[in-house]
């Protein structure tokens, strides 16, 4: 698939967060989703992305936005790094199996590497991506960057 843009109208889906519960982004009608890809679960970089969505996670919920981390780790995995880095609000996705099937399917899968891209995607309301944003692998997304543009 060809790599998602802004103006892409991308749909809902179905995944595992980490504590194993199936989240069907239907569920989510009416608010807007942030889809913050990171590559692997454990790495200094990921592990600052996902604490500075943590940090931030009611700013999300004031501009009426749900933020998602996802990886293609599985679900234990994601589960054991949620509770070493003190996830208490943010839910972290398992894009585990089919392996990669949603970067997949936002065509933000690195075959290579067996991973996603770094990238932050907002989805409207409607399912329509509204911000598009890649980062080379070792750069930090800047969270305040996100919320502007939601404000």
């Amino acid at each position: 698939m060809a790599r998602i843009k802004t103006g892409d109208n991308f749909g809902d889906f179905t995944l595992n967060t980490h504590n194993d519960l199936a989240l069907n982004t239907t569920a989510l009608a009416g608010k807007k989703i942030l889809l913050s890809f990171h590559p692997l679960a454990w790495t200094p970089v990921c592990s600052q992305q996902m604490k500075s969505i943590e940090d931030n996670y009611q700013d999300f919920q004031d501009c009426n936005t749900v933020p998602l981390g996802i990886s293609v780790d599985s679900v234990p995995c994601k589960k054991a790094w949620a509770e070493n880095l003190g996830i208490a609000n943010l839910d972290l996705l398992a894009d585990f199996w089919p392996h990669g099937g949603l970067a997949s399917r936002l065509g933000i899968f690195l075959t290579k590497f067996g991973m996603s891209e770094r990238a932050n995607i907002i989805l409207d309301e409607q399912r329509v991506a509204i911000f598009v944003k890649f980062y080379p692998i070792k750069q930090l997304p800047d969270v305040q960057e996100v919320l502007s543009f939601l404000k």
